[in-house]
């Protein structure tokens, strides 16, 4: 099921007792959590009736104790579990039986929410399979057609504020959120849309609104320089690289993405040899799923000596773009074609 259609079971009261909720729209969880508060929490009550569980660091016995107590002048006592993953890692064999056998005996007084904003939990899983195979996964995936658009008509009407039916799909065209090479989620689309409330001094909101304010996304492109210049091929990355800059990208912003990701990819490759997982170096590196797994693999077209001489290169280009007159577009162009042909 989606979220609307768990909300539906929220307020016709027809909740089972455990539901695992995936997907990447960490934005449209928390408002879910905010809806089944409102519902059956009391905020006199909140810290009897409300328990929040670290899935990184707690165990079994710490998710038994939090629901064997009754819920407390209420019907129902909300649990939530974060990072599902780390916990099913963390439990010994015996135990995983038993909590799988524990869902199926919880009593209705409970609404135990195990919450995976990472997509850590893959749909062939059995964590996944089993909650799945129970109708209990409620997915939080991108929003899309009317869904997203009706998303954006409340945050505008919160706001005094309206777009017609043409500058909405601009809008979200512009935004990047629904392409799948950008890693951009509800959060990243609020902020925009506020930073555009802002700017426009008109109720209505034009499409020149948007284009003075909205930043074309460069996530996208970024990976596409990354990527020929990982395939060594010269002509794609100055191809990439003139576009950004044709659409006015400044020079340095650029620069400092490109500094970023090669940064990335030595840091994972770093982590990776001091013996840290996959999950671990993510942690480490603070990034998201898209962008990680894009990292992982441009790092096994590098060596750490190879990357460490980029560094100092784009360090000198730094400097040279601060401190020289030389044509900028120039010397970033110059840099490509010297990563490519090595």
């Amino acid at each position: 099921m989606n979220y609307a259609e768990f909300q539906e079971k929220i307020k016709k009261d027809k909740l089972d007792s455990v539901y695992l909720f995936w997907g990447q729209e960490e934005y449209l969880m928390n408002m879910t959590m905010d809806k089944l508060k409102e519902r059956y929490i009391e905020d006199s009550f909140e810290a009897i009736n409300y328990i929040r569980i670290d899935g990184k660091i707690s165990g079994f016995q710490d998710l038994v104790d939090a629901c064997e107590t009754l819920p407390f002048m209420s019907d129902k006592k909300i649990i939530l579990l974060n990072d599902i993953y780390e916990f099913m890692d963390n439990l010994l064999d015996r135990e995983e039986e038993r909590f799988y056998k524990y869902m199926d005996e919880l009593g209705d007084f409970i609404c135990l929410i195990l919450m995976d904003n990472t997509l850590s939990i893959s749909r062939n899983k059995k964590t996944y399979r089993y909650f799945n195979k129970r109708g209990r996964v409620v997915d939080f995936s991108k929003l899309i057609g009317k869904e997203l658009k009706g998303w954006i008509e409340d945050i505008l009407k919160k706001h005094d504020k309206m777009m017609n039916y043409s500058t909405i799909n601009y809008f979200i065209q512009r935004s990047s959120y629904s392409s799948k090479d950008a890693d951009r989620d509800l959060f990243d689309l609020e902020n925009e849309i506020l930073k555009i409330i802002d700017h426009s001094k008109n109720r209505e909101i034009s499409k020149d609104d948007i284009d003075k304010v909205l930043i074309r996304a460069i996530d996208t492109n970024i990976f596409k320089l990354l990527d020929a210049i990982n395939i060594g091929s010269a002509e794609d990355a100055l191809r990439n690289f003139n576009y950004m800059y044709m659409s006015k990208e400044p020079i340095l912003k650029i620069l400092y993405m490109i500094n970023r990701q090669f940064r990335l990819i030595l840091e994972y490759k770093l982590y990776r040899d001091k013996g840290y997982g996959g999950k671990k170096v993510q942690d480490k590196l603070q990034i998201k799923n898209y962008e990680f797994g894009k990292i992982k693999t441009q790092a096994g077209r590098f060596s750490i000596d190879r990357l460490e001489e980029i560094m100092k290169e784009l360090l000198n280009i730094d400097i040279q773009l601060k401190t020289t007159t030389t044509d900028e577009r120039l010397l970033i162009e110059m840099l490509l074609v010297k990563i490519c042909n090595k």
